[in-house]
């Protein structure tokens, strides 16, 4: 049973929980990942880890998301997303609390348990946004509290860090408290769980009256050229993101900046990503195309990345907040394709766990490119000159993608029509 099939989720109170706990559970969909590079030079230190052991970090919730993603739909069909999304959030709160308690030994697989959970949590939550009328609101409302929780945990990781006298467990294991609040407010959510996994074909009733077609088990997405257009636009941009996330605080402290400038620096581009990612999906919603959408973001993403290496390092603000907004633009697109171009929440799901999942693994290239290219080569010409060659490939495949076109329906519509509010057109 879906969210707003059940009746019970008109009511105003239902779904003002449902939103909170969406808030809440996006929240913490970046904290384990952004708390990190502002401290890798600190790590380093205290943990004895090698520069390749430190790209090895970086790139390892990317991988993570890719190999994870793919299960997330099974999970959702076998044992419905209520349950799975609060067991995700739990295993987040345990993968955070291991790495906090004992880093020297549990730096790597709390990472792996906390990103696998991250993983399963950006499927589900990015295709329930399929469900309501104001889907392009609900998934601005997510997104901004993921750029939120970004931009706290790159801020207070120094911060902390320093003030607690040098205390990685600290600055590491706080992080698992927001997760946990989480948890807690995800479990209203399970009142609204079906008793039993969606058959193929079939669909809940609603007051006697038939509800939307559930699309059958194992929709094969990947025969369309669409949903390739769709899963490169999301690598790419995931690659680029986390690739800046990663080592731009090391990049701004070799030219001279401070740990806690690098670190300021880095959530004023969660700032930024904060500036468009409540805009971006409601303009998308709205216009059949989002091509218009597309070139800004990407001229934007080229030229902060440019700047941040090779403008004054005084101006480094402007450059990281053009950064910050353009990958913001990204991220909000990347989502909506995978719930526009899809007919219905069930092929939602589907689009949503192969785009991930293969998109990260691409993307999981990039932290690790960057930093092996800058340990051989000892500069950063040569890394950030690669991303900016991306960015133009990448704009490539969002023009293409954003077309206004849908995946088409594998099974009969219901008997009476129903409008998905998220269907641009009809596939062309």
């Amino acid at each position: 049973m879906t969210k707003f099939q059940a009746g019970a989720r008109g009511r105003p109170y239902d779904i003002t929980l449902l939103v909170v706990a969406v808030a809440a559970a996006g929240f913490n969909l970046r904290t384990a990942i952004t708390s990190l590079p502002p401290l890798f030079p600190d790590l380093q230190t205290q943990l004895h880890l090698s520069t390749a052991t430190l790209s090895l970090l970086a790139a390892t919730p990317v991988i993570c998301f890719g190999v994870v993603s793919a299960f997330a739909a099974w999970l959702k069909r076998r044992y419905g997303e209520e349950l799975i999304l609060l067991v995700a959030l739990v295993l987040l709160t345990a993968g955070l609390l291991l790495r906090g308690v004992a880093p020297e030994v549990m730096l790597f697989p709390g990472t792996v348990l906390a990103a696998s959970s991250i993983a399963v949590l950006n499927v589900l939550l990015s295709s329930l946004a399929k469900r309501p009328e104001r889907a392009g609101l609900l998934i601005g409302i997510y997104l901004t509290m993921l750029s939120l929780g970004a931009i706290l945990s790159s801020l207070l990781s120094v911060p902390l860090y320093r003030h607690s006298g040098g205390s990685v467990r600290l600055a590491l294991g706080v992080w698992a408290i927001p997760a946990a609040l989480a948890a807690l407010l995800w479990l209203p959510q399970l009142r609204y769980r079906a008793a039993g996994p969606v058959l193929a074909g079939t669909a809940p009733a609603v007051s006697g009256e038939p509800g939307p077609v559930a699309s059958p088990v194992g929709v094969k997405v990947y025969r369309y050229a669409l949903t390739w257009e769709v899963t490169a636009f999301m690598g790419l941009q995931s690659l680029l993101y986390y690739a800046a996330l990663s080592w731009l605080p090391t990049i701004f402290q070799d030219r001279g900046a401070p740990a806690v400038t690098a670190g300021n620096l880095l959530a004023l581009m969660g700032v930024g990503n904060l500036a468009t990612s409540l805009v971006v999906p409601v303009l998308a919603h709205r216009s059949p195309s989002q091509r218009a959408l597309v070139v800004p973001s990407l001229i934007g993403t080229a030229t902060g990345l440019a700047g941040c290496l090779w403008a004054p390092l005084g101006s480094a603000p402007v450059w990281v907040l053009i950064l910050g907004v353009s990958q913001g633009s990204c991220l909000g697109l990347a989502i909506f394709f995978m719930m526009a171009r899809a007919p219905d929440a069930g092929v939602a799901a589907s689009l949503s766990a192969f785009s991930q999942s293969v998109g990260y693994l691409v993307a999981s290239i990039g932290p690790l490119m960057v930093g092996l290219l800058h340990s051989a080569t000892g500069s950063w010409n040569i890394p950030v000159a690669l991303l900016i060659v991306l960015c133009a490939v990448e704009l490539a495949t969002g023009l293409l993608a954003g077309r206004p076109l849908v995946l088409p329906a594998v099974t009969p519509p219901p008997a009476r029509e129903a409008h998905s509010p998220t269907r641009m057109s009809e596939t062309g």
